[in-house]
């Protein structure tokens, strides 16, 4: 097993789909322009995403090391490959809602995979949480490569134009090529293959994690942490388009600020944790989310633009309200590495399916009500709204602190 290589496939197959999962909030908007649906109805891509991901983490995470986390991953990539085929030969709104279900299914059998892989690549706690990190930062940096991509076909002067349907015919030719990279390779899974004939006992071990109060109390927190972090991800184009007014490929680019400060601050999270009890980390990190939502929002009332608007002349919320994402980084892989390096290896994936259950929930949450708030009321009312849980998540990180001293204790 080359353990370099098999790395840098899983980060490719992390860096595909955080490109294609984020996408959602360039699509809602798109979705808005092109097709005219409301505020509300395109909101419910969200849940076209999210949806599947937990029912399919649900009813396979536990049989994942059976199947093989290198034929899981080529099933979902599979899948993948044929739905982004199908955006610009179909181009409306239901193909765009199956194009979400078809990543969200997917995307559910390359995380179980790819988390439950990080347990057998780097088995030391410290090894962990700095692969963790890094595998979680390359999926942000697919993240920031999509606001990118999909401004490049983006036609800021015809809002209805379908030419941003396009964009899919190049993420088929990524899909494809991660699919043939993952044909030659071979994984060193048989450490963490149970024996045959006790499915029905795997799925029953995945749903009594969940009375550990370490684990309750991570699931809560993540997904909390989630919801903030998709409320905001998914409605920023939206909010620079109709709060800051700025034209949609440029509110599309402008959210890449924020993917890259999610990627700059998880890849240095890894590095960081190494000095600092991510304890201590991860307070300072909420705190200074919620400062920077309650200094900078205010800055985003009344906003006139120039009519030359460009990179350099931007109003300043556009620019200081995305570096919450170099705050919120390193919460999530954080959180994830403490639990899943307390518990076995032949538990991981477990876990790992639960994590991914509770994250999806918190990302459809978080989506909706933010669309919702921000329908009814405004863009700065549905981002003030994510105070609340980040005070909850303040109170669950003292938690989750004592019950994973208490886990390493025993």
């Amino acid at each position: 097993m080359n353990k370099r290589l098999i790395i840098v496939v899983l980060m490719l197959n992390y860096f595909l789909f955080g490109l294609l999962l984020n996408s959602v909030g360039v699509v809602i908007l798109q979705s808005i322009n092109s097709f005219g649906v409301t505020k509300e109805s395109a909101a419910l891509l969200e849940g076209f995403k999210d949806i599947p991901i937990a029912v399919v983490s649900f009813l396979v995470a536990s049989f994942l090391p059976r199947l093989g986390y290198r034929r899981a991953m080529m099933i979902g990539l599979a899948v993948v490959l044929v739905a982004c085929l199908s955006m610009p030969l179909i181009g409306t709104f239901g193909a765009t809602k199956m194009l979400f279900l078809a990543i969200g299914s997917s995307f559910a059998l390359i995380k179980v995979s790819v988390y439950a892989s990080v347990g057998i690549l780097a088995p030391a706690k410290q090894d962990h949480a700095g692969l963790m990190n890094a595998v979680e930062g390359v999926f942000m940096l697919g993240v920031l490569s999509g606001y990118w991509v999909f401004s490049w076909f983006i036609d800021s002067s015809d809002p209805k134009s379908l030419h941003w349907l396009n964009t899919y015919w190049l993420l088929a030719g990524i899909c494809l090529f991660n699919l043939v990279v993952m044909a030659f390779i071979r994984f060193g899974e048989g450490a963490v293959r149970p024996a045959a004939g006790n499915m029905g006992k795997d799925f029953l071990a995945m749903l009594r994690l969940t009375a550990r109060p370490l684990v309750y109390i991570f699931v809560v927190s993540v997904f909390l942490y989630v919801l903030i972090e998709q409320g905001i991800g998914t409605w920023l184009p939206t909010f620079n388009n109709e709060v800051l007014n700025l034209p949609s490929a440029i509110s599309v680019q402008v959210t890449s600020i924020f993917a890259l400060c999610l990627a700059v601050g998880r890849l240095g999270a890894g590095v960081l944790l190494k000095g600092i009890h991510w304890y201590r980390l991860l307070t300072g990190c909420v705190i200074a989310m919620g400062a920077l939502v309650l200094l900078t929002l205010p800055l985003s009332y009344n906003v006139e633009v120039n009519e030359n608007v460009h990179w350099f002349n931007l109003p300043v919320a556009a620019y200081i309200f995305p570096l919450i994402g170099l705050f919120m980084a390193p919460i999530y892989p954080a959180m994830s590495s403490v639990v899943l390096s307390s518990l076995p290896l032949h538990q991981q994936s477990s876990m790992a399916g639960l994590i991914i259950i509770f994250s999806a929930l918190g990302g459809t949450t978080g989506s909706m009500l933010t669309g919702y708030v921000f329908g009814q009321f405004t863009g700065q009312a549905a981002f003030y709204m994510a105070l609340v849980p980040m005070a909850l998540i303040l109170l669950l990180l003292f938690g989750l602190k004592r019950e994973s001293e208490r886990a390493t204790a025993s």
